[in-house]
């Protein structure tokens, strides 16, 4: 909403946010987050499957994100030992974790033992070996996936396709000897109990037929596995890489639809195989938060080039790689002139010492005037998760606001933070 020309966000003033808290700053509707994590929640629900949402944490972590999705009764996909730590540290049910990653260390997998987390996704044969020998050594107990490929490369940046034959996630379902291999070494331990496949095809997918060929990969394979090996299962765990609305351009499945295209493709392929699968889960991350975020900025020198006019502002690459690294693509405003007219092209430019620090091409707004707050739309993906101290800047602060209410639930990075782990210490070696 708007009021005197200038961006509320749930009846928060921008100008306000960017006073308190300073630029860039990343503000987060929470009214938004919770809507989409109750309605993942109500709308992936089944007559014929048990079915559990996982919020991959990844696309934003923190104990105040975590303890949102615990409260909504989703479950928690965690990638390194960081995010486990994280999601222990913010009191997340630990048997409603699941742990995945393609190179988890031995500490993880203890740690992840220690703290009595629910699932472990197995990537490798290494990595399979790696838990047995942790299992025995800790005698705990834990439930395991194993990650397949099924060779379906949904259309997404090259980066962020996941299944394509030569992926470095998960094993290809054409090696069923070598599938066979690894879940008989996980079952042959009394305290490892192995639940099914998981898989996951991309990320920002707008067609839905991609999931559809999935599941029928996934279903065929099954069915393989359990004639040729007598391997049965009870789980299939889909991925997630539901897409988020970045641009007009942009235009994502409805929620209900893809929920709806997944269940009822699985209880049909399900029944077509054979086969008796209990439970089917997902993992939406980006579609959860991207949306709620934004991030202000505050607009310092402009500069006219031959063929471009450039916008400055006060962060950059540092704070949102993803136009660096994906070439991701992302809609602006002037948040404190939002009713005038949009009368210039322009460039958006960061302040990183890199010519790539680019965050918007032609660029249609106002015309800017130094100290204007620029703002970016749906960053609360990937924004802070993958932010950097780059040239020494210091990660924004980050803002949830609620019903005409803000909270600043992490803080932002001062120059003696950056300082803090430089030491000069003498070890012996």
């Amino acid at each position: 909403m708007m009021k005197d020309n200038v961006l509320h966000i749930q009846g928060v003033s921008v100008e306000q946010l960017a006073t308190a808290c300073q630029t860039p700053l990343y503000i987060y509707d929470e009214n938004k987050i919770t809507e989409k994590l109750s309605r993942f929640h109500e709308l992936f629900q089944s007559d014929t499957f048990k079915t559990e949402v996982l919020y991959a944490s990844k696309a934003f972590s923190c104990k105040a994100m975590v303890e949102l999705v615990a409260q909504y009764g989703l479950s928690l996909d965690v990638v390194s030992g960081g995010e486990l730590y994280t999601a222990k540290q913010a009191g997340f049910p630990m048997e409603r974790v699941y742990f995945h990653g393609n190179n988890k260390s031995y500490d993880e997998i203890m740690m992840a033992l220690d703290y009595g987390v629910g699932t472990i996704i197995v990537d490798n044969a290494m990595e399979c070996d790696m838990l047995v020998k942790a299992v025995k050594r800790s005698g705990r107990s834990i439930k395991t996936m194993l990650r397949v490929n099924p060779g379906v490369e949904a259309h997404t940046h090259k980066y962020i396709v996941t299944a394509h034959l030569d992926s470095k996630f998960g094993i290809s379902i054409t090696k069923k000897k070598e599938i066979a291999a690894m879940i008989h070494t996980l079952t042959s331990v009394a305290e490892i109990t192995f639940l099914g496949y998981h898989s996951h095809i991309g990320s920002q997918i707008f067609d839905k037929q991609a999931y559809v060929a999935e599941i029928e990969k996934l279903m065929q394979f099954t069915k393989e596995m359990q004639t040729e090996y007598d391997i049965h299962i009870s789980a299939l765990n889909l991925g997630g890489g539901f897409a988020a609305l970045y641009t007009n351009a942009d235009h994502p499945i409805p929620l209900q639809d893809v929920c709806h295209t997944i269940l009822d493709t699985c209880k049909k392929e399900n029944a077509k195989q054979q086969l008796n699968i209990e439970k089917i889960m997902i993992e939406p991350g980006r579609s959860i938060v991207a949306e709620a975020g934004s991030t202000l900025y505050r607009v310092g020198y402009q500069k006219q080039t031959e063929h471009k006019k450039y916008i400055f502002v006060d962060g950059g690459m540092s704070d949102n790689i993803r136009p660096a690294l994906y070439q991701a693509e992302y809609a602006c405003d002037i948040a404190n002139r939002m009713q005038e007219d949009k009368t210039e092209t322009v460039t958006i430019a960061g302040k990183c010492c890199e010519s790539g620090d680019i965050l918007i091409e032609n660029a249609k707004l106002p015309k800017v005037s130094q100290n204007d707050l620029l703002i970016i739309y749906t960053t609360g993906a990937y924004g802070y998760s993958m932010a950097s101290n780059y040239n020494k800047l210091g990660r924004p602060a980050v803002v949830f606001v609620k019903d005409g209410h803000a909270r600043v639930v992490i803080k932002k990075e001062s120059y003696e933070n950056m300082l803090d782990l430089e030491c000069n210490e003498v070890i012996n070696v």
